[in-house]
């Protein structure tokens, strides 16, 4: 069965694997023990700092292994910014970072920090000129995402990182997406990743603060890794982590032009063979196994129960997927479609022939979930006398609202009005994207009694 959802979690890597059997046997006794046990498990944890640390671009002390990416940032983020608390309270995140990222933002403000959100271009990416903007003389850090987890888009790290040092703040870079594709560039002062996300074992993150960084670690500490990750190391898992981004990082170049090949099949495929399809991100400046697209009248959860029934594994930012049904933030921040929302996220190794039975799979189970929910296959083109109309769609999750404003859009003459009433959060991002896509006339946002009233005036 072929597993598309890498950016979620890579399959173990085989040297992985094998550096995590056999560092069981070695691996097991306290590092900071000087019995025989104990010197052979530090000498482990050495050499598996020295050989991430090399990955990484940095110094072996720089690097504190911890039992996770979430936990890495979270600790990289309170300490930083208990490190330059007399600088000020001002955190600067961007609006598509990790959620892991936002949550620390969150806890820093109700902590009675301030925290700025840098927007996005259409395409998921900062611009640095932005950071810059945002940058005041109480900003105490600024974090960026090297690749964006859900559309692939790369971010400009060296160029943001350039206007952070050039104002005295440190820039910390959360790198679980990319770390495993090469060394993060820029003059950066802090780095987040996860080991899960490259073909390590899961429960093993890295943290790396850079030398010269004001840095006090929150909460209990202890004498483990440099104070700044409390507990026992879990050297198994960190041994077959260091060793899983070695392997990927010296099979990067070659995998990745295979992968690239593949993304950008599945992008120029889909619009063709499929109407009514955004593909979303960043078409050039892009991780190699990412390819994300999002399709009009389609139940994101509907689509990917149907595509794991034909044997596929793959995920969404779809809000009709969440228990929260929000669309993900990251297509809400980057003003794009976010129903039938698909998120393909290649692993090493996957052959072409998978991508193109994909391909040939996928049309077939758009148009039946389409079907199954009453989408119009073309919009109506009598108009009626009525030049405004009312669609009551309350109560209704996407993508309903959308299919009842297309089924009914013809029903007005070129200048009239459909409003759509709605209380799903996803129709104040979805129905613009629509409007977009077919050609439409987006008015506007009314309040209403209930949910929202959103204006479309026909064009065509």
């Amino acid at each position: 069965m072929p597993y598309f959802d890498a950016a979620s979690s890579a399959p173990l890597h085989p040297v992985a694997r094998q550096a995590l059997l056999a560092s069981l046997d070695e691996g097991w006794a306290d590092p900071a023990r000087l019995y025989r046990e104990g010197r052979r498990a530090r000498l482990l944890l050495d050499a598996a700092r020295e050989a991430a640390a090399d990955a990484v671009g940095c110094r072996p002390d720089e690097l504190a292994f911890t039992s996770s990416g979430t936990r890495a940032v979270h600790s990289g983020i309170a300490g930083a910014l208990a490190g330059r608390r007399r600088v000020g309270g001002h955190l600067i995140v961007s609006a598509v970072e990790h959620s892991s990222v936002l949550h620390s933002a969150e806890v820093h403000e109700t902590g009675g920090g301030t925290v700025t959100q840098v927007p996005v271009r259409r395409t998921g990416a900062v611009t640095a000129d932005a950071y810059a903007a945002a940058l005041r003389p109480d900003t105490a850090l600024a974090c960026l995402q090297s690749a964006n987890h859900e559309v692939g888009t790369e971010q400009p790290v060296a160029a943001v990182a350039q206007e952070c040092r050039a104002a005295g703040v440190p820039l910390l870079v959360d790198a679980a997406q990319s770390l495993g594709w090469g060394r993060i560039e820029g003059d950066w002062s802090l780095l987040a990743a996860s080991a899960h996300k490259w073909g390590g074992p899961s429960g093993v993150g890295l943290l790396v603060v850079r030398k010269g960084v004001r840095f006090a670690a929150q909460g209990p500490v202890d004498e483990r890794e440099s104070g700044r990750a409390a507990g026992f190391e879990n050297i198994p898992g960190i041994v077959a982590a260091a060793a899983a981004l070695r392997a990927v990082q010296a099979e990067a170049a070659t995998e990745a032009a295979r992968l690239r090949e593949l993304t950008d099949r599945i992008r120029t495929r889909v619009p063709e063979l499929i109407p009514d399809v955004e593909v979303v991100g960043d078409p050039d400046r892009r991780l190699p196994g990412i390819v994300t697209f999002s399709c009009l009248y389609v139940d994101g959860e509907t689509l990917l129960h149907e595509l794991d029934r034909a044997g596929f594994s793959v995920s969404s930012g779809s809000s009709c997927t969440s228990s929260t049904l929000t669309p993900s933030h990251v297509l809400k921040a980057m003003g794009v479609l976010s129903e039938g929302n698909v998120r393909v996220s290649l692993p090493p190794g996957t052959p072409a022939a998978d991508v193109d039975r994909f391909l040939s799979v996928l049309p077939a189970t758009v148009l039946a979930v389409r079907e199954k929910l009453g989408a119009p296959a073309e919009p109506t083109k009598t108009p009626a006398a009525a030049h405004a109309l009312l669609v009551d769609a309350l109560g209704k999750r996407c993508p309903i609202p959308v299919i009842e404003l297309a089924k009914v859009i013809g029903d007005v003459p070129v200048g009239g009005t459909v409003r759509v009433l709605s209380d799903d959060e996803a129709a104040r991002l979805d129905i613009p994207a629509w409007c977009e896509m077919r050609g439409q006339e987006y008015v506007g946002e009314e309040p209403a009694e209930r949910g929202a009233a959103y204006v479309v005036r026909r064009l065509s």
